[in-house]
């Protein structure tokens, strides 16, 4: 069964997993896409990253990120005001960076996903 012929409330079953996921991140931390592909033991960033792009504006999307803590282009300002509202680490942008734009402190926000709820497959 292709994604197109899925009753519109229906979600691939990989794509559901990695929304659990993505809810499961606390606020304030995040997790890369290869850290959630990592934790499903399932895809790759890739994957992870697609599954976020089609259907991730439903979880906390701003909590699945790219491993070197960038923005999500298109999505920067408002990445931002829920980084700041949930108390994310970030890293003040220099002069040179496009934008001017804060980076996600990757070593204080990661997530490693701990404690895990029994019944996760």
């Amino acid at each position: 069964m292709s994604e197109q012929s899925l009753p519109a409330d229906a979600l691939p079953e990989y794509a559901e997993r990695v929304l659990d996921v993505a809810e499961r991140i606390p606020p304030g931390r995040v997790m890369t896409y290869g850290d959630v592909a990592e934790w499903l033991e399932e895809g790759g960033p890739r994957q992870v990253g697609r599954v976020m792009a089609l259907y991730g504006g439903a979880v906390p999307w701003w909590r699945v990120i790219r491993a070197d803590g960038i923005l999500l282009p298109g999505h920067e300002l408002e990445a931002l005001g829920h980084y700041r509202a949930e108390g994310t680490p970030l890293k003040e942008a220099s002069r040179a960076s496009e934008g001017h734009l804060p980076r996600v402190d990757m070593k204080r926000a990661r997530w490693d996903g701990g404690g895990r709820t029994e019944g996760h497959t």
